[in-house]
């Protein structure tokens, strides 16, 4: 198919551009007519740079090894900033002296200018990834000082890589990047894609992302930007950018081959059509699961909890409430293995629905587990009789991660979306139905250490030797999850629940560094409107930051007092919890003294949602968990 003979079908399209606007309109015009292109920032030099002068004087002096040169128009900004402070001639010397890496083209170009030949030029597509795969071919980078002249913003991936192979990094900052001095256009735009005016949506920077994001904040549009750009394609011109708009909890449609704006326009203008298709179909199934029309769900106590709305009584559901301690689960357990009976939707709907009902409680959790989603994403999984669930080709490296397949849609976990689709129409109509996956942590944890563990060695090892390749992982995990919760939720299920059963083995700041940004993106990709509650057992120093993920709910486990989690929490998020399982293997009056300690924990505050600090034990008596709905309907109903 040739460039000219691809259109854009009539869609609108949306271009954000920095300097080059008048290229990105003639390359769409071919395709599509006069697009919308907004100049979306500005190069802004800073001004008497004195870490630019302190950096040449470094290089000058020999404290340099390797310089690498990241953008033509940064290397012209540091000749300009030192040449007042340092002998120009000295400077590109010790340049020459020194292994001169630049990134792509356009640095190239300038130190030719300059009688420079730098010793590697990076190849196409000329990102941090082959920047990093060029080094380790051509000039390992252990022990030396590595300067880097860096974008307006860089990817902390380079960072971290050059880091990860030992490399001493003296970092310099040349230039910053602004909104335009008009921001009009661009303003123009964001009404637009607001609006549902816009089809197809063109990056060409990380910064161009920032830049539209702050503006619609300025705007006070940004929730209803997001959710414009959800429902448009995304088109990402390269990794640095697909990394932003991600981070930023926005999808990536479509990326070129190679990051240019030809191939960048030529890969949307071939994708946008089908994809836009693909995503009209999924909001209609969403708008149609979740019942514009009135459904007797939506006002339903638990709901309404989650929405932190005053309730007639406190609603309560138990983690494992269709599971062994149910003589009616254990019966259909000698017919089938668990990994069978997750694969029997007609089943899955059958345990849950008569726990529902023999319980009595307030809401349904679709009957699976957490592991099955990663079957489709290359782990050969097993459920091994009295060892549980073990991994047979764990992730233990970059070159495992590799093989790490991320998950385009559901369609291999079809056998969840019909056990979604079935316990939804088995169901009372005002009980809702909860939706839930593992966390990106939790999943990275089963894949790395290949089933259960103590101590969590091959994990924390990888995350800490090996952060690209860390990042790597979960940043597919993430998306991953994001496709799976997602596709529940248009397959019935009114609520989602993360499940980072396995995170309190982590202090706050790996917390904070090696999962919150992961966390954050999962519950920001879910479909607007549905309650996502974030459930983390072992470490309730990490509950501050569980908040700060945006989730609507918060699950606490029983190693802190239900009072002091709320705030640490704060009040405006709801919270789910918190009664020892170990609690229902007393007798009833003890059972009952605890459940009303958490209830007066409570305080009557909107917002809580009584349930286990986790799941019910295969010995819990039956009638124990009976007793404890019980107990809750009636003590809450009476405060």
């Amino acid at each position: 198919m040739s460039t000219d003979a691809v259109t854009f079908a009539g869609l609108q399209v949306a271009s954000f551009e920095s300097r080059r606007a008048q290229d990105m309109t003639r390359l769409i015009e071919r395709r599509a007519g006069r697009p919308y292109v907004s100049p979306s920032m500005r190069e802004v030099p800073l001004e008497h740079n004195q870490a630019a002068v302190d950096f040449a004087n470094r290089l000058i002096t020999g404290q340099m090894d390797v310089v690498i040169f990241l953008t033509g128009v940064g290397t012209r900004h540091l000749l300009t900033q030192i040449e007042r402070h340092v002998d120009r001639d000295r400077f590109l010397a010790a340049v020459s002296d020194a292994k001169s890496v630049v990134r792509g083209p356009k640095p190239l170009t300038v130190l030719r200018e300059f009688g420079i030949t730098p010793s590697i030029v990076v190849p196409e597509p000329n990102t941090w990834r082959e920047l990093l795969t060029t080094l380790d071919q051509q000039l390992p980078v252990a022990n030396l000082v590595v300067g880097l002249q860096e974008y307006g913003h860089t990817n902390p991936s380079l960072i971290a890589g050059l880091e990860a192979r030992g490399a001493v990094v003296d970092r310099l900052h040349v230039y910053d990047w602004a909104l335009p001095e008009d921001t009009a256009p661009l303003a123009a735009n964001v009404q637009r894609i607001v609006a549902g005016e816009i089809d197809v949506a063109l990056f060409t920077s990380a910064q161009q992302v920032i830049n539209l994001l702050k503006l619609a904040d300025d705007l006070s549009l940004l929730d209803e930007l997001r959710d414009g750009l959800r429902n448009a394609v995304i088109a990402s011109i390269g990794p640095t950018t697909s990394d932003m708009l991600r981070t930023n909890a926005l999808p990536v449609d479509v990326e070129p081959l190679h990051p240019k704006m030809g191939h960048l326009v030529q890969a949307a203008a071939e994708q946008a059509a089908v994809i836009l298709s693909r995503k009209r179909q999924i909001r209609a199934k969403v708008k149609a699961a979740a019942g514009l029309t009135a459904q007797p769900w939506q006002d339903s106590v638990f709901l309404r909890a989650c929405r932190r709305e005053l309730v007639d009584y406190t609603p309560i559901w138990l983690m494992r409430q269709a599971g062994r301690y149910m003589p009616e689960y254990r019966a259909i357990r000698q017919r089938m293995s668990f990994l069978e009976l997750c694969r029997n939707p007609q089943c899955c709907s059958e345990v849950m629905c008569t726990a529902v009902e023999q319980l009595g409680v307030d809401a349904a959790i679709v009957f699976s587990d957490l592991l099955p989603i990663l079957e489709p994403m290359g782990m050969e999984l097993e459920f091994v009789h009295d060892e549980g669930p073990q991994i047979h080709n764990p992730v233990r490296d970059s070159g495992d991660v590799d093989r790490v397949i991320e998950l385009e849609d559901a369609d291999e976990l079809y056998f969840v979306m019909e056990a979604v689709r079935q316990t939804r129409a088995d169901l009372p109509a005002h009980i809702p139905l909860i939706g839930f996956a593992g966390a990106p942590f939790t999943l990275a944890s089963y894949a790395i250490e290949g089933g259960s563990s103590r101590n969590y060695l091959h994990t924390k090892t990888l995350m800490y030797r090996d952060k690209i390749a860390w990042h790597e992982l979960m940043q597919r995990l993430t998306r991953s999850v994001i496709v799976y919760l997602n596709a529940q939720i248009a397959a019935g299920a009114q609520a989602v629940q993360m499940f980072d059963s396995w995170v309190g083995c982590l202090g706050v700041d790996d917390y904070r560094q090696f999962v919150l940004p992961y966390v954050t993106q999962v519950i920001r990709g879910i479909t607007p409107g549905v309650p996502v509650i974030n459930f983390a057992t072992g470490n309730p120093q990490l509950l501050p930051m569980q908040a700060a993920t945006g989730a609507a709910v918060i699950g606490v486990d029983w190693r802190i007092r239900l009072d002091e989690a709320w705030k640490m929490i704060g009040h405006d998020r709801a919270i789910q919890g918190n009664l020892d399982p170990l609690a229902l293997l007393v007798d009833k009056s003890e059972l009952r003294r605890r459940a009303i300690a958490v209830l007066d924990q409570a305080a009557g505050r909107p917002g809580h949602i009584f349930n286990l600090g986790h799941g019910i034990l295969p010995q819990t008596p039956v009638d124990h968990a009976r007793a404890l709905v019980d107990i809750v309907h009636e003590h809450s109903a009476c405060v």
